[in-house]
């Protein structure tokens, strides 16, 4: 049987540890466990951690670390995800699919037809949240790392600053991503709900960006990066 699996933001080792508010809560109120049952926690650094449960309360979690292994392999393929800002629950989606497809870094992207405007203390919460998306979704798939999620960026600054041995933009017009080499980094910019303006996508090129295409249909902001992230790493990395 599957242990249920949980984020701790702190070094893990074996011994006793109490746990944070949020997971203890979660184990106490939420699932109801029990002193003796077992679970399993990593903490980011790429290792696993089998504890068991030893005091349970309304307030207080405590578990003993019994052992600690190798946790899941990353893609070799190192995917930075730059994507354009969407309401709502479409950026939840893309965060949380391309975590479970393998994703290292991901930059919420500010672009001409982007709908969102984030400051500030709002601009704090969002980035949170977004945090744990990517957490929630690494306890459920099984990675052992979580990726980076970057503050939100003006286009232009992602493009300045984004390094990768591939860098592609998704575009209608373009060469599918198969006619690309193997690369060991990858970047891929995907626009916002509007899409990019035909003038961004040339600021991309002269970036050192290459147009790419997946298809001949449209697809949705959210969707994008699923069918992207699963054919680079059906191409180059570990699928």
């Amino acid at each position: 049987m599957r242990l249920s699996r949980f984020f701790i933001d702190a070094p893990l080792s074996t011994g006793e540890h109490e746990l944070p508010e949020a997971q203890a809560h979660y184990i106490s109120r939420v699932l109801r466990m029990a002193e003796g049952d077992a679970l399993q926690l990593f903490d980011g650094s790429g290792h696993e951690f089998r504890a068991t449960l030893v005091e349970v309360g309304k307030k207080r979690v405590v578990v003993q670390i019994d052992e600690s292994f190798a946790g899941q392999v990353e893609s070799p393929l190192q995917i930075h995800l730059g994507q354009g800002l969407s309401r709502g629950e479409r950026m939840d989606w893309a965060i949380q699919k391309a975590t479970e497809l393998g994703v290292t870094e991901i930059t919420p992207i500010f672009s001409d037809r982007c709908e969102v405007r984030l400051k500030d203390e709002r601009a704090d919460k969002r980035l949170m949240h977004w945090r744990q998306v990517a957490i929630s979704a690494c306890e459920q798939c099984g990675r052992s790392r979580v990726p980076v999620i970057h503050p939100p960026l003006l286009l232009a600054d992602w493009l300045k600053q984004t390094q990768a041995e591939l860098k592609l933009v998704l575009h209608p017009v373009a060469e599918p991503l198969v006619s690309h080499a193997k690369p060991g980094t990858l970047a891929f910019l995907i626009g916002p709900e509007g899409g990019l303006s035909e003038a961004e996508v040339d600021q991309a090129k002269v970036g050192g960006f290459h147009a790419a295409r997946l298809g001949p249909r449209v697809l949705r902001t959210e969707t994008a990066p699923v069918v992207a992230l699963a054919v680079a790493q059906q191409l180059w990395g570990d699928f």
